[in-house]
């Protein structure tokens, strides 16, 4: 529960108003936390279901870009007890200072102090909504509350040569866990104490003392030239006064965990790591493990039959190796090897999709090829298609290629063999 008898009353702000440029075309409709993954989830769901299973049951969404798909999915779908007062509330850019929106994630929260205000919480819990991971946040706050700091950051260990991909948190070399200094994307970084050959990187969580967030986010807004984020302006600001640590994502235990996924976080970013993170799930052995009951990853996917798969003869064999099939799906006399499949999807004779994520309501005709493709919601691919073989090809059908070799097409495009 979001108040443990003896504990700091804890509220959660969820940081969801992201644009996720990088992952156009998959955002071209909607804001990035609301990008499904996963084949019956969407990203939120993995912030809000850490949160939960914590045990922290108060919780407000900011939203701001495109948030409409994201409203209704967090409304329908995160519904708590109100006898016990506990809720996930999506907030929408309200105005409530200026006639301006959100300039910069500190001033969301900014903008939304009246639900700091109205819950009167002792800790504040704030998390991004666009992370693919697990993570208990009461021993963060557990840390949090110990060492008396007035901020927390969730950091994350990563080899020393990628820190100029990351926002990069130097300890004090005596006492690891208090933040020296915040580096974004440095060149020639400290190594850890403990582990030279590697740094800590932001992981973009934050537990504060609701008092120490309010009088820092209060302040930043006055000031000319901030940018008004959390981690290039908030957290700074609390490292000169001394007050910021660092909590190692290493140390974070989870129920029902296995060696292999410990420890296990994923930025989706860009359309690389969002292909890459949906290949983690479907291995023999999950780099990330969706199986795992004792940590849920909590959704809703509509009132979906079971998967099913027809035809077992001359050459008609519906059939999927390696991949993840979602309800509602039928795989009629096609192969499907290494996929993610979402629901409502139908694949037909005679197809073949490999390394490729296929999200909901798609429709795929026979005699199709299908590799390394990322199809968003709603399209229909007509008899005879190949995609992913001929990049020149899927180029002037005004499909989005990446550098990688990832085909991407956009929710309800049309396509032509």
């Amino acid at each position: 529960m979001a108040y443990r008898s003896g504990g700091p009353k804890v509220l959660v702000i969820v940081l969801a108003g992201g644009e996720g440029k990088r992952l156009m075309p998959l955002t071209a409709d909607r804001a990035k936390p609301a990008v499904p993954f996963g084949g019956i989830y969407r990203l939120i769901d993995f912030a809000l279901s850490n949160v939960v299973n914590s045990g922290y049951l108060k919780i407000v969404v900011l939203t701001q870009y495109k948030s409409h798909s994201l409203d209704r999915h967090v409304t329908r779908t995160w519904r708590m007890s109100t006898m016990l007062g506990n809720y996930v509330a999506p907030i929408p850019a309200q105005q409530r200072i200026d006639k301006s929106w959100y300039q910069g994630s500190a001033d969301a929260i900014f903008q939304s102090f009246n639900t700091i205000t109205d819950e009167k919480p002792d800790i504040v819990v704030v998390v991004g909504a666009d992370h693919v991971y697990r993570m208990d946040f009461s021993q963060m706050v557990e840390q949090h509350v110990e060492t008396g700091a007035g901020v927390t950051v969730a950091a994350i260990r990563q080899p020393i040569e990628t820190a100029d991909q990351f926002g990069v948190i130097d300890v004090v070399p005596d006492d690891p866990m208090k933040i020296r200094a915040f580096l974004e994307k440095p060149t020639d970084p400290d190594g850890l104490p403990d582990s030279p050959g590697e740094i800590l990187a932001s992981m973009g969580n934050y537990v504060f003392d609701a008092d120490v967030l309010m009088e820092t986010v209060r302040a930043d807004a006055t000031l000319d030239g901030s940018k008004h984020d959390m981690g290039g302006d908030i957290v700074p600001a609390l490292v000169e006064q001394g007050a910021a640590y660092t909590y190692d994502f290493k140390n974070n235990v989870i129920p029902g965990g296995t060696e292999r996924d410990m420890g296990y976080w994923r930025d989706v970013g860009s359309m690389d790591s969002y292909y890459d993170a949906h290949m983690d799930l479907v291995s023999i052995h999950p780099v990330f493990n969706l199986y795992n009951f004792d940590w849920p990853i909590y959704t809703s996917y509509g009132p979906y039959p079971p998967a099913k798969f027809v035809h077992g003869h001359h050459g008609r064999f519906g059939e999927a190796l390696n991949s993840a099939v979602s309800p509602g799906v039928v795989i009629s006399g096609a192969r499907v090897n290494d996929s993610v499949i979402s629901p409502d999807v139908r694949v037909h004779s005679y197809t073949e999709i490999d390394a490729s994520v296929i999200l909901d309501s798609v429709k795929i005709g026979r005699h199709c090829r299908i590799r390394k493709t990322i199809i968003d919601k709603s399209v229909t691919i007509p008899d005879g298609t190949s995609i992913g073989y001929d990049k020149d090809h899927d180029i002037a059908r005004g499909f989005s290629v990446t550098d990688s070799g990832i085909t991407v097409v956009g929710k309800g495009q049309v396509v032509t063999p």
